[in-house]
């Protein structure tokens, strides 16, 4: 804790104009959550959440934040981004409105609710800017204390940046690791485990990461005594306390939301100490207060006693603060009166300048289709109908798009089959409209950028005469040699990488060749693992985390949805996190083993690649792609492949595998076999058994999910066969139901099949263990022929008799 002499001097360092600019500051961002408020209940907003009662903290905070720094923070924020010019009112108040227009909200074009900040890292072609010079916010999340393990990995960055000579060329990302990853979370958040595992990653790993609590005792209307064992989280983190300069662990202060001189030199301290000696470091910023409670959604006068809102009252931080600076002789009351009444008018001009922005480009488009409409009334000459749906939409005060496509299509709903000028014209504007919106809500899933895995051209893998089969797995151990050494922001993370080069030695020896920096072990913490990459991969390093079986890929699942695999989207562009995740699965032992969980996959992480190679030679051609390219993806290796042999080849480190591509890896007539991973030779193998009594069997390896089939292979290969059978070893209905989606539903295949199309999966259990264990849970090389056999048998019964 400062000293009532600390905290006064580091105040008074600041000037009379910086003291009251940051009053004005605290002032409109308090006028801001009120008005946006308003805004929620007059209906012009969704949804409301703001920083009412943390302005003081923040402005403290935004004193110690500097060009290179990063924040990864949450909804309360907006004070915070304000004074550090990252955020100005009117684009608040866009981003409340889901403006859509990437220069009306620069954090994420409309498409997260309001108090989700960002700053755009790349420019318009998906470049990173040179962030080293700018103030950066790495984009919000919303579930609670998901901005953790990204946190870690941005301060991790700054570790790299400074330990490694190697990097120090890299000026557009860091200068020397000087940057510090500010972090901020509410104090019910911190009951989350990923909070835990981010505090304990980072005390580890002894990295500048500078944590703020905001503690407003309650979450949502839960008190602490609920949430936090001795009702304060610097209590029971005490044991993290270093013991003195030099010592592994964290530096915590404790200081009130409330007093603003201690809150400065709280803050200029921490970040000093954290910037120079890369020291993590928690501040519990305690006695903070709530105004206007959670959120629109509720008021908290339903659950805080009228001893608590009394309190929270006299307690307010701009309320003390006032008190503060009027003390101290810094302002006297009319000053302080003139500079709370025009925050109040400039945030009313910002309010409405925003709401115009916002309005008006949809009262024209209104206004443009209900004149189209108008001349199709005219033309079909009735007043039925038509005609009301049309004067509804005229007469609407406050459309929305939706409003105003959903009206054009059930227009034309009404006169299908008619031929005249005006239906083919708003039939051009309808689509015009739906491809504007497609940008506007649903583009930037995957890169646009140049980098684009699909802009990767393929370089085929050459093989010199001669060369020996060795295990699978020292062909990916070439692979990561050689692009180590061709790119030295390259690094791999996870349980066992290092010492040991992992459990299955495809980074054998590279540690001791590349230094711990590069192959570096980690404790048993996968949610942190990934979001230590994520945040490295945000600040332009090249991440690969390995996560050691595939089973275990649940616990990273939600940082994954959540972050990584949707942040270009809902940033429309603006930031990216080239990451690689790493693991092996499909079969081994066990239940925790043996996991092959693709349907959930697919399901929970579009917005990342998700890649399946059969063997470790596709899978060093997959790195070598993605290693090029600006995207995350998923690489799932075969658990049981590692041993088995293959041919390095000559260009291990250059040669590329497209994405979404298949292989056809035999030719057939009778039915075309579509599959991925270990499957792939149990299919084989049944292809040629199958062979033997006369069915012949195309096989055919998608090789990626996520993209999948980009060119339509496997509708080409069902037009020759008329008949497919998907087969894979998740449950049923998973990946292979989504396989059938892609080549019947969207490729429409379906026109060419002359029998049912099947699929071939797993039992609906995780697999026990033993060989048995997966002889009769996975499918084996009997339940593909005995499947492919009965398709044959009931195409041609005399040709294929009944085998059972």
């Amino acid at each position: 804790m400062p000293t009532a002499e600390t905290a006064v001097a580091a105040a008074a360092a600041l000037s009379k104009e910086d003291l009251l600019r940051d009053y004005r500051l605290g002032w409109e961002s308090r006028q801001a959550s009120l008005a946006g408020r308003k805004e929620v209940f007059m209906g012009k907003a969704k949804f409301g959440i703001f920083g009412d009662g943390k302005e003081v903290p923040q402005l403290a905070m935004a004193h110690a934040f500097r060009v290179g720094d990063f924040r990864a923070g949450y909804y309360r924020d907006q004070t915070f981004m304000f004074a550090a010019g990252e955020l100005t009112l009117q684009q608040y108040f866009a981003q409340l409105y889901a403006h859509t227009d990437i220069e009306a909200d620069p954090a994420t074009g409309g498409r997260c609710m309001n108090g989700h900040f960002a700053t755009r890292l790349l420019d318009d072609d998906g470049n990173f800017k040179n962030l080293a010079e700018l103030k950066n916010s790495s984009a919000d999340v919303s579930p609670t204390a998901a901005q953790m393990p990204r946190l870690v990995g941005l301060a991790y960055a700054s570790k790299l940046y400074r330990q490694n000579p190697e990097l120090h060329e890299f000026k557009q990302f860091s200068v020397n690791g000087n940057e510090v990853a500010f972090g901020t979370i509410g104090n019910a958040s911190t009951s989350e485990g990923m909070f835990f595992e981010a505090i304990n990653a980072a005390g580890v790993l002894q990295i500048p990461m500078l944590i703020s609590v905001w503690d407003d005792h309650y979450g949502i209307s839960v008190p602490a005594e609920y949430q936090t064992t001795k009702q304060s989280i610097s209590e029971i983190l005490k044991g993290f306390q270093r013991e003195g300069e030099g010592q592994q662990g964290f530096e915590i202060f404790v200081v009130r939301g409330w007093d603003y001189p201690a809150l400065v030199e709280t803050y200029q301290r921490a970040a000093e100490l954290c910037r120079t000696q890369h020291v993590p470091v928690l501040i519990h910023v305690t006695e903070v207060t709530q105004p206007q409670g959670h959120s629109t959604s509720g008021s908290h006068e339903r659950y805080k006693s009228k001893e608590r809102l009394s309190w929270e009252e006299e307690h307010d931080c701009l309320r003390k603060m006032r008190e503060w600076l009027l003390t101290e002789g810094y302002a006297n009351e009319d000053e302080l009166e003139q500079i709370e009444a025009e925050s109040k008018e400039v945030v009313k001009q910002a309010r409405l300048a925003a709401w115009e922005a916002f309005f008006n480009p949809i009262k024209q488009e209104r206004d443009e289709a209900v004149t189209m409409l108008q001349k199709l009334v005219a033309e079909d000459g009735q007043e039925g109908a038509l005609s009301e749906m049309v004067e509804q939409l005229r007469h609407n005060t406050a459309p929305i798009r939706a409003d105003i496509v959903r009206t054009v299509r059930r227009a034309l709903r009404l006169v299908r089959g008619q031929r005249s000028a005006a239906r083919r014209d708003l039939q051009q504007w309808l689509e015009q409209a739906l491809a504007e919106n497609s940008d506007r809500y649903n583009s930037y899933l995957y890169s646009q950028s140049e980098q684009s895995v699909l802009n990767i051209p393929e370089v085929k893998a050459e093989f010199a005469p001669n060369t020996p089969q060795v295990d699978a797995r020292e062909v990916l151990q070439a692979c990561f040699d050689a692009n180590f050494r061709r790119d030295p922001s390259i690094f791999a993370i996870g349980e066992d990488v290092g010492r040991i080069g992992d459990v299955n030695q495809a980074f054998a020896g590279l540690q001791e060749k590349f230094g711990e920096l590069r192959v570096t072990d980690t404790g048993i913490r996968e949610c942190t693992i990934v979001g230590q990459g994520i945040g490295a991969a945000m600040r332009g390093l090249r991440p690969i985390t390995e996560i050691q079986y595939l089973d275990y890929l649940l616990y990273a699942i939600q940082i994954l949805s959540d972050d990584v695999a949707c942040l270009q989207y809902r940033t429309k562009g603006g930031q990216k996190a080239p990451l690689i995740v790493r693991t092996r699965g499909h079969r081994l032992e066990g239940v925790w083993h043996s996991g092959s969980p693709i349907g959930m996959i697919l399901n929970s992480i579009r917005g990342m690649h998700v890649l399946v190679p059969r063997n470790m030679t596709q899978a060093a051609g997959f790195y070598n792609t993605l290693l090029r390219a600006d995207e995350p993806a998923l690489v799932i290796e075969c658990l049981n492949g590692y041993r088995l042999k293959e041919r390095i080849p000559a260009n291990v480190g250059e040669f590329t595998v497209p994405l979404g591509v298949p292989e056809v890896l035999q030719q057939g007539t009778d039915i075309t076999v579509v599959t991925y991973g270990s499957m792939c030779r149990i299919v084989m193998d049944a292809a040629k058994q199958l062979a033997e009594v006369g069915v012949s069997v195309e096989v055919i390896d998608v090789q990626t999910l996520l993209p999948f089939d980009l060119q339509h292979v496997i509708t080409d290969s069902v037009r020759k066969t008329s008949r497919v059978l998907f087969a894979d070893e998740d449950v049923p209905g998973g990946a292979t139901a989504y396989m059938m989606q892609q080549v019947l539903d969207d490729q429409q295949a379906y026109r060419y099949l002359d029998s049912q199309p099947r699929c071939l999966a797993a039992q609906p259990h995780r697999p026990p263990y033993g060989s048995d264990g997966d002889y009769f849970s996975k499918p084996n090389v009997e339940d593909v022929f005995d499947t492919v056999y009965e398709v044959m048998q009931e195409a041609d019964p005399k040709r294929f008799p009944a085998i059972y």
